[in-house]
């Protein structure tokens, strides 16, 4: 095998990569995400689970991406750890039909219509439809499938190309004795695994194993350890995309890795227990690729049997590994008791339902505001943990937020008195507030988890700057949440002085940053990150006076906030600027 053998078997490989990526991405466009909404409303049952991750997988031809999706659904508490599972096993018997398909290649018969159903005598009739739909039509739907009949017949060509470039590697004996080593199921396992692991997809790593098959020197007893490395390899992209998101979903991803470790030492165990007892022929047969695809999906049939009954054990297992600690425990009580004390029957009684609301809605904010707290203190005490429960804090307001939205719509239609239909009615506006205050505590903490991450850490001026700034952003909030929850309007007065002084504060922050930039005392970089973390401050600013200023109208009959606020200030200006220059006295920068 020569120079220009080896350089034609890497751009089968990278054709053969970018036709399965090609493929991919068109047939997930073409599903218009009806594939993940399917997913998104799964909530029980374990074999209808199976069905639909395999269903998935099969469509969008990756269960990388299906396990990353799931993932995604379980930090954002749209699905159970419990369903995801069932779809992570399914996900791997789905992955199977890419290599069935590419096991077509394989027929050998004379007959004209028999050999039609070889991809490379039809993929070339394809890439013609596909490249002409794209030339000519301007219609999404159209565009997307002449998009998957180009990918595919992109990813058969590179397939052909691997296949007839490695042939003449059946003549090296080199290649037979790294073979060889292969045929030891630990030694194959560990090349599996890492072939997939840098391609982040098995069916890439299964099909090249079948390109390999060419050579007639790969026997199925060397193939079969490889295949199982593979199914282990294919979790690093899950467990990648878990970095950073909650627990439940780093569970979801170590899910993953466990069913494919246990399904692979159990099927060896049995196959090769087995195979020293009665003999399996086949083992030192030529594979061909018809065979990699029976063994491919025996494989994770097999696994998926054994683990669906014991799928209550993998998640006490996960649970094990990533243990829960006391207040995730006690933050998803708390989150759920307050959901369920908005009973649908207490809708008979409006008066007992808006009382519901207030309860729930006052937790709702303080857990917006608590998320701010944790967030600020970040910046002298990082903790990835910390960082996390600010994340799972957000997760837990926009819970508040779409129960208790939907909840207050419903009483809007009930009989209410005068009172009640305006709280409702401002409720409605200042749960959205306390959403987006969790929100920016959100990007406050990544702001410092970026900095962990690289290493950086401000100047301790900056330090100091921001330590006063943060103060003045707390106490506001301290104030707005008490206005909001104790309706107590006399504080409303001080809230506006609290927003001119972080107005303030705020833009003399970001001119003594200038400054040390000027002066190469701090990096771009760090101006970026400072500049987001003040922007932050100031809307959570924005929106603390916006819930202030809504409850006081409450009392005041008032449903104009803008011109409302402007009476206020108006009204009671030197009252409000007294406060303000008390204010100034008490948070000077350093």
């Amino acid at each position: 095998m020569d120079f220009f053998s080896i350089l034609t078997m890497l751009g089968g490989l990278a054709l053969f990569l970018y036709g399965m990526h090609v493929l991919g991405e068109g047939l997930s466009r073409a599903s218009g995400g009806r594939m993940e909404q399917i997913l998104e409303r799964l909530t029980s049952g374990r074999l209808r689970a199976v069905l639909l991750g395999a269903a998935v997988t099969a469509v969008i031809q990756s269960s990388s991406a299906t396990t990353v999706m799931v993932v995604g659904f379980v930090n954002s508490g749209i699905m159970k750890l419990s369903s995801a599972i069932g779809i992570i096993m399914g996900a791997n018997i789905g992955t199977t039909v890419t290599s069935w398909l590419l096991s077509l290649s394989g027929i050998e018969n004379g007959n004209f219509w028999v050999q039609m159903l070889k991809p490379s005598s039809f993929s070339p009739i394809l890439a013609i439809i596909g490249v002409m739909i794209l030339l000519f039509s301007q219609k999404d739907s159209k565009r997307n499938m002449a998009t998957i009949f180009v990918g595919f017949a992109v990813l058969m060509f590179g397939m052909d190309t691997m296949s007839g470039a490695v042939k003449p590697l059946a003549d090296v004996p080199e290649f037979a004795n790294l073979l060889l080593l292969f045929a030891n199921p630990l030694l194959g396992i560990l090349a599996g695994a890492v072939l997939t692991a840098v391609l982040q997809s098995s069916s890439a790593s299964v099909g090249i194993l079948q390109a390999l098959c060419a050579t007639g020197a790969v026997s199925y007893g060397t193939a079969m350890p490889i295949i199982l490395g593979q199914n282990i390899g294919t979790c690093v992209t899950a467990l990648l995309s878990s970095v950073g998101t909650s627990k439940n979903a780093r569970r979801a991803a170590i899910v993953h890795l466990y069913f494919n470790v246990i399904g692979t030492a159990a099927f060896m165990i049995v196959f090769y227990g087995l195979h020293k007892v009665i003999g399996f022929p086949f083992v030192d047969m030529a594979a061909e690729p018809f065979g990699i695809a029976i063994a491919h999906s025996a494989f994770n049939i097999f696994a998926t049997a054994l683990l669906l009954p014991f799928s209550e054990l993998l998640e006490k297992l996960a649970y094990l590994t990533i243990q829960e600690d006391a207040t995730e425990h006690a933050a998803v009580r708390y989150v759920e008791e307050d959901i369920r004390a908005l009973d649908i029957r207490f809708m008979q009684n409006p008066a007992v339902a808006m009382e519901q609301c207030r309860k729930v809605t006052s937790h709702m904010a303080d857990t917006a505001a608590d998320a701010c707290r944790r967030a600020a203190r970040l910046l002298h005490n990082y903790s990835e943990e910390e960082a996390d429960r600010v994340r799972q804090m957000e997760e837990d307001v926009d819970r508040y937020e779409d129960v208790l939205g939907t909840y207050l719509l419903r009483l809007s239609g009930r009989e209410l008195a005068e009172r009640d239909s305006r709280t409702l009615t401002l409720y409605l506006h200042s749960i959205g507030d306390l959403e987006r205050i969790s929100d920016h505590a959100v990007s406050i903490a990544m702001a410092y988890r970026e900095m962990a991450d690289k290493k950086m850490a401000f100047s301790n001026k900056a330090q100091e700057e921001l330590t006063v700034f943060t103060k003045a952003v707390e106490r506001i909030l301290t104030l707005s949440m008490e206005v909001f929850v104790k309706e107590d309007g006399t504080l409303v007065y001080e809230v506006e002085a609290l927003q001119s002084l972080v107005d303030r504060l705020a833009v003399e922050v970001r001119k003594r940053h200038i400054k040390r930039l000027r002066k190469g005392k701090c990096t771009i970089e760090l101006g970026f990150l400072l500049s987001d973390i003040v922007t932050a401050y100031e809307r959570i600013t924005a929106h603390c006076v916006h819930i202030a200023v809504r409850m006081v109208q409450v009392q005041e009959d008032s449903l104009e906030m803008h011109g409302y606020s402007e009476e206020l200030k108006e009204k009671d200006r030197e009252r409000i600027h007294l406060l303000y220059e008390g204010l100034v006295q008490e948070f000077l920068l350093p």
